[in-house]
């Protein structure tokens, strides 16, 4: 008998005859000798329903208030995903992030699970019945109730998997697994059977919006095998895990996907006086507002001054001028811009460390079809660039086609 964690996205949960499809798949699996735990996401568009009317009513309801909203989407799931297993004849439980033990640190809107107190859903695992978990959400210390952030949802399977030990965690979404590239960029994308955690990291990281990051960093971190399949079918997922067939890396492929993201501000602030601590007021008062981050270029300095370039998702978009009109005050620079139309492009393989020259044959596609680069960053297995938005997809396609995928 095995212990399966399965997590189900808002697209699969969203509406009753989805939910009653849902209850099936999960009946099929506890009537093969199994326990499972499942966490589910809102249903379908609930959480974008609700956000709007908070800002209806005020363009900044406070992170608090948002979080007590947001939170509400996922006990309906739960609630009726029980009700319906119960109608089946199984036994079934529905419980909160509070009631299930997931303990958060105290930042509003983009928690971090901190630890599992799996006393609760190991009794009614025993018990046997089957645990419905409101996936997104979880208590900190002092009773408050937090979210995970877009995506949440997984992260909460996953952190449910490794609190109980469990053999895997299965993560349903509306895609068949993991694609060389989005498919609806590039219809000719196949889908991987399996993919490395670093890769799939990489992939999730740099837009491939079928795993939420933090929840692949998790599975990495404990060794927390991941399959990744549709709710609409019961064709064979892509299995993320920590070790794939060298044959597939070092013989078959250098790049295993292309990643595309355009849920980008890039920055800029001009003039900043080259002298030590400078960056650190600026990325430090970044970082106090919990702004996240991605590339930083520095140029070389002019006339004592230099200029500094960075990107951060949309989200940070109202928080940006706010935090940089005093940070360029206090550094005596010129003066910031902020840039929306601009996507990241991204080529991503384990079997870049052993191969020099990738990089290299992405630039080269990139110019060969006139893509300029505005933002270059690499790891040992991914090379990200900064493209105008207007026809970056077709970039994704262009490298899709000449790395052979």
């Amino acid at each position: 008998m095995a212990l399966i964690v399965q997590k189900f996205g808002g697209s699969s949960v969203a509406d009753l005859a989805r939910i009653r499809n849902v209850a099936q798949r999960v009946a099929r699996t506890v009537d093969a000798g199994n326990q499972v735990v499942v966490v589910l996401s809102a249903m379908g568009d609930t959480t974008d329903d609700l956000i709007a009317m908070a800002k209806a009513i005020t363009p900044h309801p406070s992170e608090r208030e948002m979080d007590m909203l947001m939170t509400t989407g996922e006990q309906q799931s739960v609630a009726l995903l029980a009700i319906t297993l119960q109608a089946m004849g199984y036994k079934a439980v529905s419980l909160t992030g509070e009631q299930a033990g997931i303990r958060t640190d105290r930042v509003y809107s983009r928690a971090k699970i901190i630890s599992i107190d799996s006393v609760r859903l190991e009794r009614e695992l025993a018990s046997g019945k089957i645990v419905v978990v409101t996936g997104f959400q979880g208590i900190d210390s002092l009773g408050e109730i937090h979210t995970l952030g877009r995506g949440g949802s997984d992260t909460s399977g996953v952190a449910l998997a490794i609190g109980l030990n469990a053999d895997f965690c299965e993560i349903y979404t509306d895609v068949d697994g993991v694609y060389t590239a989005d498919p609806r960029i590039v219809p000719e994308a196949h889908k991987l059977p399996e993919i490395s955690f670093d890769e799939m990291l990489e992939m999730s990281s740099l837009g491939a919006g079928v795993l939420q990051p933090r929840s692949v960093e998790m599975a990495k971190t404990f060794n927390m095998p991941i399959c990744v399949r549709s709710s609409f079918n019961d064709n064979e997922g892509t299995m993320v895990k920590e070790e794939v067939e060298m044959k597939q890396l070092e013989q078959e492929v250098l790049v295993s996907g292309v990643a595309y993201d355009d849920d980008l501000v890039k920055v800029t602030v001009y003039g900043v006086p080259d002298r030590p601590g400078i960056a650190s007021v600026l990325f430090c008062a970044l970082a106090d507002a919990k702004v996240n981050v991605d590339m930083i270029i520095q140029s070389g300095h002019r006339n004592g001054k230099n200029d500094i370039s960075f990107t951060t998702s949309k989200e940070a978009d109202g928080k940006l001028e706010e935090v940089l009109e005093p940070v360029i005050a206090e550094l005596g620079a010129d003066n910031f811009t902020l840039e929306t139309d601009v996507a990241k492009v991204s080529i991503v393989g384990a079997g870049m460390i052993t191969n020099p020259g990738v990089a290299a044959r992405m630039f080269k596609c990139l110019y060969e079809n006139g893509f300029n680069i505005d933002m270059i960053s690499t790891s040992e297995i991914k090379v990200s660039c900064i493209l105008k938005k207007e026809g970056a997809k077709d970039a994704v396609r262009k490298l899709h086609e000449y790395f052979g995928l």
